[in-house]
């Protein structure tokens, strides 16, 4: 039945297409060899896909969402809002680099040399904070590769650092004992960059184009000599009606010579790295459906990473805006938020302590997210069946800020007490109880609903790992701590001791027909979330 509808599915997206006059493009894989094995680029083959132990015991990982962007410091999407008239962007950039006609985001790559980074020091300080795995970002829309890519030019073994970033964070996940993750952004270059065809409306250099369309010819004496910024912004085709992350109602759908370079890079990227998972900044699988460029990679992914795993399937694929059924495909990721009931497979929250770029006035006005906020909703996210992958913004130098380095303090020392109830752990019957289950807090499209509920002593969360229980309190308890869930009518197993972890304290407690009632510590461990370890 699975396999029916997943093909039923992929019929009607193809038909559909050709009904809007599109034509699937088909990637050539004569360069990069689909791995053999298991899996096809079919839905219905991905759909063998289980989710690894070692990921689902995992919980945290933190993320390196670093690249060129990072280097102004303001914040996300720098690259395409630097050629919009009029915005933050455009003014800023203009002040400081100079007009987009003259001085487009290939400067801003110029500009940045990573001269302070230390991924070793990074990994190991993330490791420490309770981060099971490592995440680093290998492109993003700037198109800009952070390897030595055999099928892009513009990468930062050539240009900017002139350092291959991704073979550092690599070895530094591996001297550390991490999995290690890379994140591929790059499929929507071509809509992203579509802001440097315009030009300004007004002013001085009205009608004088943007950089945007500029060749390979036009940097003779330039440093850019003999590079060709359309291998970059990749900007020789018509514009968009409109902006629209799934290639439809308006988009220019990209063409065979695009796809195929996509499908190349990456493949380059997985054959080079191993990497242990993979997230894909896309609607289901990069450039679907209008090219079956993602279903080729998600494939070769998972056979290649069984050929170095002696048979065995440890990789993990991510993907976002996902049907029930390609769900069973790969992990689905929702970003800046959760769903508000416990999920029947594993699945991963993506969120940040502050812009996914590094943004100077985060840093300025105190606004990132407190390692408090960071641990509640890791919590939730755990009792629900995920996973959270965290972003530390990191500066164009490479280093991060000491108001960050205070945030991994502060979830490291939480974690020191508590971890047993993250780490390891499955969900039990019900992920929690309080006020704010009764709440419904539903997904804004990829995610975006983190930051809308607040929590309190009376909200619990739980979890589970063998015969062991642990309700975790979301606030330091004002009264005695009553679990309605733990009532002799509802939980006939019997329950022999509770603790709270991070303490000796000898706690009381009944266990009453509609309740279990705990006796408030006297010792509160933390001021975040206390958890509570029943036998």
């Amino acid at each position: 039945m699975r396999s029916t509808i997943l093909s039923i599915s992929f019929a009607l997206l193809s038909l559909n297409m050709v009904a809007q006059g599109n034509k699937m493009v088909v990637v050539n894989t004569e360069k990069e060899p689909i791995a053999p094995g298991k899996f096809e680029p079919t839905w219905q083959s991905l759909s063998q896909y289980k989710v690894p132990d070692w990921y689902r015991n995992a919980k945290f990982g933190i993320w390196a969402h670093w690249g060129p962007q990072c280097q102004p410091e303001q914040g996300d999407w720098y690259a395409r809002g630097m050629y919009e008239e009029g915005s933050g962007y455009n003014k800023w950039h203009v002040q400081n680099y100079g007009h987009p006609s003259k001085a487009g985001f290939k400067e801003v790559i110029h500009d940045w040399k990573a001269q302070n980074w230390d991924p070793e020091k990074l990994v190991a300080l993330y490791k420490r904070a309770g981060a099971q795995y490592f995440f680093a970002m290998a492109n993003h829309h700037d198109n800009l590769d952070m390897w030595d890519s055999k099928y892009q030019e513009w990468n930062t073994t050539r240009v900017g650092p002139q350092k291959n970033i991704m073979e550092g964070w690599s070895k530094a996940a591996k001297n550390n004992k991490l999995p290690f993750g890379i994140s591929v952004h790059a499929s929507h270059a071509w809509m992203f960059y579509e802001t440097s065809q315009k030009a300004d409306t007004i002013g001085n250099f009205k009608g004088v184009p943007y950089d945007g369309n500029i060749t390979k010819a036009d940097g003779k004496g330039t440093w850019w000599d003999g590079l060709d910024p359309q291998e970059l912004y990749a900007q020789q085709h018509p514009l968009s009606t409109a902006f629209n992350w799934e290639w439809s109602n308006g988009c220019s759908v990209p063409n065979q010579v695009y796809c195929d370079k996509f499908y190349n890079r990456t493949m380059d990227l997985i054959n080079k790295f191993n990497p242990d998972l993979i997230y894909f900044d896309d609607t289901e699988l990069p450039l679907y459906p209008i090219s079956d460029a993602g279903l080729k990679l998600a494939a070769h992914f998972y056979n290649h990473n069984m050929a170095t795993h002696n048979g065995k399937l440890e990789a993990v694929l991510f993907g976002k805006i996902l049907s029930d059924e390609e769900k069973k495909c790969m992990v689905w990721d929702v970003e800046r938020g959760a769903p508000d009931k416990l999920q029947p497979l594993a699945w991963q929250k993506c969120t940040c302590i502050g812009d996914w770029h590094y943004n100077r006035g985060r840093y300025t006005n105190n606004y990132y997210v407190p390692a408090k906020e960071v641990i509640l909703s890791l919590v939730d996210i755990v009792s629900k069946n995920g996973n959270m992958l965290l972003n530390i913004p990191v500066r164009g130098d490479g280093t991060i800020d000491d108001k960050e380095i205070l945030v991994l303090d502060g979830i490291g020392k939480w974690m020191d007490i508590n971890k047993e109830s993250i780490f390891d752990t499955r969900p039990w019957k019900i992920y929690g109880e309080g006020p704010t289950t009764e709440l419904t807090n539903p997904l804004e499209h990829a995610g975006f609903n983190e930051g809308k509920i607040k929590y309190t002593e009376k909200d619990i969360r739980y979890s589970k790992n063998g015969n062991t229980l642990y309700a975790t309190v979301l606030a330091v308890p004002v009264n005695n701590v009553c679990l309605k869930s733990l009532g002799k009518t509802k939980e006939s197993t019997k329950i022999r001791n509770i603790e709270v972890l991070g303490s000796k304290e000898k706690l009381s407690w009944k266990q009453y027909a509609d309740s279990l009632v705990i006796v408030k510590p006297k010792i509160i461990p933390n001021n975040i979330a206390i958890v509570f370890r029943i036998k």
